[in-house]
């Protein structure tokens, strides 16, 4: 893949993510809000904003582990190894990182892992 071509689709994806990061992180504290506020009321009203909770920082972890996939990939773009498995170093094809521009492994690979 054409590495301005690749840094163009992993910059794009980090402003994505970054977007997405901080609106799971405001969603996350106003559910411990609401959670506070519920708490001297129902129980069963309390249930609700803990279970948000729980599932905005889950998500909030994933978008976490997927902007570190990101940079880790802009990082093998600077260093010149971008386009190339981090495990045995061949090429990973362009239709994968078109699909997936942070990707560090070859399908097979990435089905082997699983």
């Amino acid at each position: 893949m054409d590495q301005d071509r690749a840094r163009a689709l992993l910059t794009a994806e980090r402003a994505e993510v970054q977007d997405l990061l901080g609106g799971a992180v405001e969603a996350g504290a106003e559910d411990r809000e609401s959670e506070d506020e519920a708490a001297t009321g129902d129980i069963s009203d309390a249930a609700q904003p803990l279970s948000a909770e729980g599932m905005d920082d889950s998500i909030a972890d994933t978008l976490r582990d997927r902007l570190a996939a990101i940079d880790r990939a802009l990082s093998r773009l600077d260093n010149g190894t971008y386009g190339r498995s981090v495990r045995s170093g061949e090429p990973i094809p362009d239709e994968r990182l078109e699909a997936d521009p942070a990707a560090e492994l070859t399908v097979a690979e990435a089905e082997a892992g699983s």
